[in-house]
């Protein structure tokens, strides 16, 4: 199974420049998934990171790791459009070789562990077959409506909302 963009942004409600990965390339329910990202030196990144030699910043890079993986938790909650993944954690990040502009990243994710809250994954980023980043993922799906809560106003309920869905997550 593949998708396109826009079937992409069904699933995340990330969009330009913070959405990260263009298409999906394969899909397997609750065991992985692989996307790709084409690197343009039109990102607005590279303006400053770094000018006159470009280098996708690794945090960035992590992060299109877990929007791949969310879109694949995502994909297995009927009501998805009423939740978020969060990304809530990382562990091993390595960071191989530097991304540059032209470059195309595959993006492998991994399920370790999924329940219906939460979910670690292992992530690998590669150019022409050579890694380029790797890490331990861990997402939280928390529903929009806490996180617009919080957004607003910051509230202690909704951090409180969060916390419990957290501790029964585990």
């Amino acid at each position: 199974m593949t998708f396109n963009i826009q079937e992409i942004m069904d699933f995340l409600p990330h969009r330009y420049p913070f959405l990260l990965i263009d298409r999906i390339i394969e899909f397997e329910r609750l065991k992985r998934i692989v996307a790709l990202k084409n690197v343009s030196i039109n990102e607005p990144f590279f303006q400053g990171h770094f000018p006159g030699a470009p280098i996708m910043p690794g945090v960035l890079v992590i992060e299109a790791m877990a929007q791949a993986g969310a879109v694949l938790m995502l994909s297995e909650l009927p009501d998805r459009e009423k939740k978020l993944a969060v990304f809530t954690g990382i562990d091993e990040a390595k960071f191989r070789r530097p991304i540059v502009p032209g470059d195309q990243l595959r993006i492998e994710v991994e399920v370790l562990s999924f329940r219906t809250r939460f979910g670690k994954m292992a992530g690998k980023a590669t150019i022409d077959g050579k890694v380029a980043c790797e890490a331990t993922l861990t997402c939280m799906i928390v529903p929009r409506a806490v996180e617009a809560k919080r957004a607003e106003t910051g509230s202690a309920e909704a951090r409180s909302a969060e916390a419990k869905g957290a501790e029964a997550a585990e």
